[in-house]
């Protein structure tokens, strides 16, 4: 496989990100620290399924999408804020990148396990090709966070002022 969209993928939550300055979510959302701590904590549990895939070990992947705030919040001060977290979410993805780069088009076709859940835009529970689930993450997962921080942007809060 080849992980040039991926790669581009990361580069525009990673710009954002980088960008800073986000407001408070609202109640019940997630704040940014907590939306890239997610994001870096998903990476490392596709990479251990990555690592799995390419090694031919079985694997279940269940993506990160009900992890709980208080793990959330942990790596949040684990990190020491925004900018930490991004540091560690710039190598995460990087590491998954050059996992995914190993992948044959075979392995990229090894079914896995997987549990997904965005909201009611995505449900799967059912063994996919490891390609599959890579791909939904670039198109469905990353996109979906990615909202979600452009969505903390003072200008849109302007009713909170």
């Amino acid at each position: 496989m080849d992980s040039a969209g991926m790669r581009r993928a990361y580069e525009v939550v990673l710009v954002e990100v980088d960008a800073g300055g986000f407001e408070p979510p609202g109640d019940g959302e997630l704040s940014a620290e907590q939306i890239v701590a997610h994001l870096a904590a998903n990476d490392q549990l596709m990479g251990a399924a990555t690592e799995a895939v390419l090694v031919g070990s079985p694997f279940a992947y269940y993506d990160l999408e009900t992890m709980h705030r208080p793990q959330l919040d942990a790596l949040v001060a684990e990190c020491g804020g925004l900018a930490g977290l991004a540091t560690l979410f710039r190598g995460t993805s990087e590491k998954l990148c050059a996992l995914v780069d190993r992948l044959g088009p075979a392995a990229a076709q090894t079914p896995v396990q997987t549990r997904l859940h965005e909201d009611v835009d995505l449900r799967v529970d059912e063994a996919l090709p490891w390609g599959r689930t890579l791909d939904l993450h670039i198109r469905v997962h990353l996109p979906k966070h990615l909202a979600q921080l452009r969505a903390l942007r003072p200008e849109l809060h302007a009713h909170r002022a």
